[in-house]
């Protein structure tokens, strides 16, 4: 048995130690642990494609912690096993990520049944960390069968997330009317379910009255799929209350995909994507690291930077070095 299947065997038997280490690989830029890594990938993706795969976005302080940790301990009540992939904003300084999710969650992180894991979001495109597929297949070989995507909530483009789950949860602020908090509309078009939180104290009947306006909006916009229509919800994550309906409604929009057939189609499209995302990714490697363009980029940089040359002109002639090689 190589060290790959070792640490795959250990991870399928449910050991968490193993399991984070597998993570931190995928996560190195280090080429001997990338290798190790796919080797464990590769000896796990029998054991992959059971889970309940959720994400959740929102923008920062609408309490998507908060209600991870409450959604994720009324699972565990449940009888489920729940992974959490917390992507955590990337330092500007640093490049690291502040890994605040697990004082966040401190009672879901205390559990055997329950594994959380922040990682830096690197800046990729929607908040979403560079190897969240990776880490998202080895939970579901750890033996997880409810794993979630809390993405950044930057308000950019949330195609990255969406192409990772079968449930797509957009957090809405009590109030938030059409600004959304800064979250473009256009999320509102991915989402599965809307969940507005903090509907408690004071801000219940706002929390109502904004689960009504966005139920309205709703209305308008095509459905993220033929047999389903998006549900709006309004929750406490303080009081736990609301959080078997989110769990229904979870539940009854997987077996609408699963009725249409639109949940094993959506999965392969997902597979397929991700194949072409690393094709593109090695080959944008493969170009910054080729010796005819490492040779010109420092001048064209210069020249673009100048305004010398246009951005056109500096990617043309870089391209051409490359394939002239």
């Amino acid at each position: 048995m190589t060290e790959a299947e070792q640490h795959a065997a250990a991870i399928r038997g449910g050991d968490r130690r193993s399991l984070a280490r597998a993570i931190t690989w995928i996560e190195s830029t280090l080429p001997e642990h990338q290798i190790l890594a796919q080797g464990i990938l590769e000896a796990s993706v029998a054991e992959t494609g059971r889970a309940v795969r959720v994400g959740i976005t929102g923008p920062p302080g609408v309490g998507k912690s908060t209600f991870i940790e409450s959604f994720g301990l009324h699972l565990l009540s449940l009888g489920h096993r729940v992974a959490v992939l917390a992507v955590d904003p990337s330092s500007p300084v640093t490049g690291g990520s502040i890994l605040g999710d697990k004082t966040r969650m401190e009672q879901l992180a205390q559990d055997e049944r329950a594994f959380i894991r922040p990682s830096p979001s690197g800046g990729a495109l929607g908040g979403v960390a560079h190897r969240t597929r990776e880490a998202l297949l080895l939970c579901e070989a750890a033996g997880f069968d409810v794993v979630i995507v809390e993405t950044v909530g930057i308000g950019q483009s949330e195609f990255a997330v969406r192409s990772l789950v079968d449930t797509f949860l957009v957090m809405l602020q009590p109030g938030s009317g059409d600004e959304l908090q800064g979250i473009k509309k256009g999320v509102l078009e991915l989402a599965d379910a809307l969940v507005v939180n903090k509907a408690d104290g004071e801000q219940k009947a706002i929390a109502e009255r904004t689960r009504g306006e966005h139920q309205s909006a709703l209305s308008l916009l095509r459905p993220t799929s033929t047999g389903w229509k998006p549900r709006v919800l309004s929750v406490s994550s303080l009081e736990r209350v609301g959080m078997p309906e989110v769990w229904e409604t979870i539940q009854a929009h997987r077996q609408a995909l699963e009725a249409s057939g639109e949940l094993e189609a959506r999965r392969r499209a997902q597979a397929r994507e991700w194949m072409w995302r690393l094709v593109d990714e090695g080959l944008s490697q493969a170009f910054r690291a080729h010796p005819a363009v490492a040779e010109q980029v420092s001048r064209w940089e210069a020249d673009v930077e100048a305004q010398r040359a246009t951005p056109a002109a500096g990617a043309r002639a870089l391209l051409e070095a490359f394939k002239a090689s």
